[in-house]
Formats: C-alpha cells, sequence, structure tokens
C-alpha cells in the first residue's frame, strides 16, 4: 500500500484552514460492511477522518477466537485486522483511504505487538492507546509489561519514517476510565504518554481529553493541557483531540445531541484540533453507520457554529495541579518508562476507582455543588500543597451512583424543552 500524507499533518492542515475534525469510533468485522462504514465516514458532509476499531478478541491477543468466530461467521464487535489476511484489508481500504482521508487504527490493547506489526505491514500509520491508559482500566496485565510493550511498539512504528511515512500516535491518557478522574490527572497522564511516545522515537502525536461534567473546568483543563505541550513538546508536531462524554449516556436523543454539541463547542472554545464522537444510540446499542455519520454530521455543524475563545493564560487550580503531577513524576526518574512505574509504585500517579492491581486505590474524586470535579482523596499524590487538607471526605455508594449518573440526568432534564434533534439544530445551531 503507497504511503499517504501523515494522520497528523492532515488534522494540522485543517485546523491551520479553521475547521474542526470529526471522527466516529466504528469498526465491524465483515470487510464489505467495514468499507461502506469508511465510505460513509468520508462522504459525511464536514472534515471527517476514518477509524477501523478492533475487535475484543484481537485487543486480547486471543487470535484463535478471532480466526474461529470469521470460519464460522460470527460477528466480532469490530475489525480483527490481525486474522484477515493483508490482501483483505488492502482491498477495503482501496479506494477510501486517501489523502483526502486518513484512517486511524483503535484497538485498547495492553500488550499490542501483533497489531503494531500488522500496521507496518500494511502501511497504516496512525493509531491510539499507551502504556497507562490501555493496561490499568482494561485488565490485570502487569504495568511493567504494558510499558515495556509499549515501548517496543512505538520504537518499530517511529521506523516507519524511515519508509517515507510519518506515524501517528494518539494518548489515551486523557480518557482514563472514561470518567470521574479529576481532569488535572487526565492531562497529566495525557502528556506524560505523550512524552513516553516522544522519547522512543515519535514525533507526530495527539493529546487526548474526555469531556467532563463542567465546561469551564473542562475548558481549563485543555488550556493546560496545551501550555503544558508548548513547553515540553517543542520538537513534536501535536494537536488535541477532544472525546464526547464517555460516562454514563443521555436516554433522550435530544439529550445526547446537547451534550454532543457542548463537546463541539469546548474543542473550538479551546483551539482543539479534533473531536471524537458519540451518537444518539450510545445508551442502548453498539450504533449503525447511520447514526455515526448524523453525529458527524452533528458535531461539524455543531464546531462552525462556534467561535474559538483565547486561553486566559492564568495558572488554574486545573494547571496547577497538572503540572505538580507531571513535575512529581518526571523527577523521579530521566526514563519515561521507568518513571510512569515508579509514580504507580509510591502513589505519585493514582487513579481513582480503578482496581488495577499496580493502582494504589487509595484517591477519590466527586463533584461538587456546582458540578465541578474534584479531590475528595488525594492519597500520596504530590498534591498536599494545592488540595487542603479538609477538603477530603468519605465518599459513599450512593453519592457514587449520582455522580456517574449526573451527566445523564443533567442532559435529559435539559432535553425536556427540545421535542426533537432538529428543534435543537434551529435553537442552538442557527
Amino acid at each position: 500500500m503507497p504511503a499517504q500524507p501523515g494522520f497528523g499533518a492532515f488534522v494540522r492542515a485543517r485546523a491551520n484552514a479553521g475547521a474542526l475534525v470529526v471522527q466516529p469510533r466504528m469498526g465491524f468485522g465483515d470487510p464489505e460492511r467495514m468499507r461502506e462504514g469508511l465510505a460513509a465516514t468520508k462522504a459525511a458532509r464536514g472534515h471527517t477522518v476514518g477509524t477501523l476499531t478492533l475487535d475484543s478478541y484481537t485487543r486480547v491477543g486471543d487470535l484463535a477466537a478471532a480466526e474461529h468466530a470469521l470460519r464460522e461467521d460470527v460477528p466480532l464487535n469490530g475489525y480483527p485486522i490481525v486474522s484477515h489476511s493483508d490482501a483483505t484489508t488492502r482491498a477495503m481500504l482501496a479506494g477510501v483511504r486517501d489523502a483526502g482521508f486518513p484512517v486511524q487504527v483503535r484497538h485498547g490493547s495492553a500488550l499490542p505487538q501483533h497489531i503494531f506489526r500488522k500496521l507496518i505491514a500494511l502501511g497504516l500509520d496512525a493509531t491510539e492507546g499507551g502504556p497507562v491508559s490501555y493496561c490499568l482500566p482494561y485488565g490485570r496485565t502487569p504495568l511493567a509489561a504494558s510499558v515495556a510493550a509499549w515501548r517496543q511498539c512505538t520504537e518499530i512504528f517511529s521506523q516507519l519514517r524511515g519508509q517515507g511515512a510519518e506515524p501517528h500516535l494518539e494518548t489515551f491518557g486523557g480518557c482514563m476510565m472514561g470518567q470521574l478522574c479529576p481532569p488535572s490527572q487526565l492531562v497529566a497522564l495525557s502528556v506524560l504518554e505523550a512524552l513516553f511516545f516522544r522519547a522512543y522515537g515519535c514525533r507526530s502525536i495527539s493529546v487526548s481529553y474526555a469531556q467532563q461534567t463542567h465546561p469551564g473546568q473542562d475548558a481549563e483543563a485543555v488550556f493546560a493541557l496545551r501550555r503544558l505541550c508548548d513547553a515540553l513538546l517543542p520538537d513534536v508536531d501535536w494537536h488535541v483531540v477532544i472525546y464526547a462524554y464517555m460516562g454514563v449516556y443521555p436516554v433522550t436523543e435530544v439529550g445526547a445531541y446537547r451534550l454532543l454539541g457542548q463537546a463541539a463547542e469546548l474543542a473550538v472554545r479551546t483551539g482543539s484540533e479534533r473531536l471524537i464522537v458519540k451518537t444518539v444510540a450510545e445508551s442502548r446499542r453498539i450504533p449503525t453507520v447511520a447514526e455515526n455519520v448524523a453525529a458527524l454530521e452533528f458535531a461539524a455543524r455543531a464546531a462552525e457554529a462556534t467561535r474559538a475563545a483565547p486561553d486566559p493564560g492564568t495558572d488554574t487550580q486545573t494547571y496547577a495541579e497538572a503540572l505538580a503531577l507531571v513535575e512529581g513524576v518526571l523527577n523521579l526518574h530521566p526514563d519515561p518508562a521507568r518513571a510512569l512505574l515508579l509514580a504507580f509504585e509510591r502513589g505519585y500517579l493514582d487513579v481513582p476507582y480503578c482496581v488495577h492491581p499496580d493502582n494504589r486505590g487509595r484517591t477519590r474524586s466527586r463533584l461538587d455543588g456546582e458540578g465541578r470535579l474534584c479531590w475528595a482523596q488525594t492519597g500520596a499524590l504530590p498534591l498536599s500543597h494545592l488540595v487542603p487538607n479538609g477538603q477530603g471526605r468519605a465518599v459513599s455508594a450512593a453519592g457514587l451512583l449520582a455522580d456517574l449518573s449526573y451527566m445523564r440526568d443533567k442532559a435529559d432534564r435539559e432535553a425536556i424543552q427540545h421535542r426533537s434533534p432538529a428543534a435543537l439544530a434551529a435553537s442552538d445551531l442557527r
């Protein structure tokens, strides 16, 4: 497959022209259906890139199960890129992936060597994940094993540059656990994984941030993310990718669209270059291609109706916490891989409500009266000078459940005044 213009360069060019790139999370086991999904994404009204989301068997390395599903025509929840032949995947992408439509592979694997080998063989130059963000939330793979695997994969992926391609890696660190991880730690994890990618050869990187519970706090977080990347990634072509809310999603169609519209507005106002959308079906089932296209086009319209806001340049609480976390980890060891492992061993990084054995589990988060996501317990995080000791309090089961459903309930309540997506578009996007 001939080399295509780099994923990062494509997004950068669209951003320079004032456009937000919108992207679905889409994967099908059948190559014909996968091709139809990519073609529909390409034809959508908006500035789009394609996604090949891989299946769960491939993610965990159970290739025998993936191959059995293909033989028996059992539906898969993603594209089994390792099990399909190279010729099958090349034919699926031919005439769809091109200079105006790059494609990113998304997978979720803590031990992704088999996936990276296939990407390199196929000449696919964009994927995402990270040694922490694709390990802790998804299973019991030892963090040390994931860090070693991701170091190896980053090093071999970076060698694509010698073949005329510019490999692109997106850190998933800004999406840790999907919800209820305070924004400062999301920012810190995203920056730290980007520094990990840079240390082992990658020069085209995107840093992620998942929409949380308070628009103002989210804006603070994205501006903090951009400021830290400006300082720490001076020799990297980087951009920011926003994820529409990844927690419990609204059950009403209008509520879902309202939340997606707010994610698009967050992206534009903070100068972010790309948005991963969610659909009206998220609370019920895997979305169809048509639902994905509708979400892409809605987000594109919302983006066009929004204007960027200047970074106030102030040291917000979110920025101060993120900076302290990043500096605390980097001061542990000059090698980013070793620094990450030491950080989790000592509790300098500790993800709330994450039950992975390598996570200390001594931190907790909560929503305050304004819906901002705050620390309830900071454990050994290097934040004692920033988070008052009196702020910590026990988190009850009822309180946790209320916090988890906060965004769904809020969006659905606000949806009462809107009768349809068309009414929403007319009132909010005109």
